[in-house]
């Protein structure tokens, strides 16, 4: 009887509530500091490699896109 009074009890626990949310905030705080951050120079590696593959399948994407247009163009006149 113990045990399901126990599981009740878990499952009427809110995180509406002040002690809630302060337990919500410490149980974030302990996983924040788990996080291993990249260097500073691998993110900027990776950002810059990001952007520059955006560009280049937009060029791409842009030209077939173009091509397709005139191509659907020609043959409708």
């Amino acid at each position: 009887m113990d045990t399901k009074k126990e599981s009740v009890d878990l499952e009427a626990k809110s995180y509406l509530s002040i002690s809630g949310m302060r337990e919500f905030m410490l149980e974030v705080q302990s996983e924040f500091r788990k996080i291993v951050w990249p260097e500073r120079k691998t993110t900027i590696g990776l950002t810059a490699f990001v952007i520059l593959l955006v560009v280049v399948l937009s060029l791409y994407l842009g030209s077939i896109d173009l091509l397709i247009g005139k191509l659907v163009s020609a043959v409708l006149h």
